[in-house]
């Protein structure tokens, strides 16, 4: 397995360590205000810890404006 892939985290792991529930990583990823780094064919989520946390600090910084 590529070393990248191994790193993409589930959901589940990617909410606990923003400290918010799966459901809603979900459904922000739903509405667009975040992009998983990886969707696998059966339509799970994988995510880049570092990339989701950049993804969030732009979002907040983008509604400071």
């Amino acid at each position: 397995m590529h070393a990248a892939v191994m790193a993409l985290v589930p959901t589940g792991v990617a909410a606990r360590d923003l400290g918010v529930n799966a459901t809603t990583l979900q459904r922000w990823a739903k509405a667009g205000l975040v992009k998983p780094a990886l969707v696998t064919p059966g339509g799970h989520l994988r995510w880049d810890l570092d990339n989701l946390r950049a993804q969030l600090r732009d979002a907040r910084l983008s509604d400071d404006d």
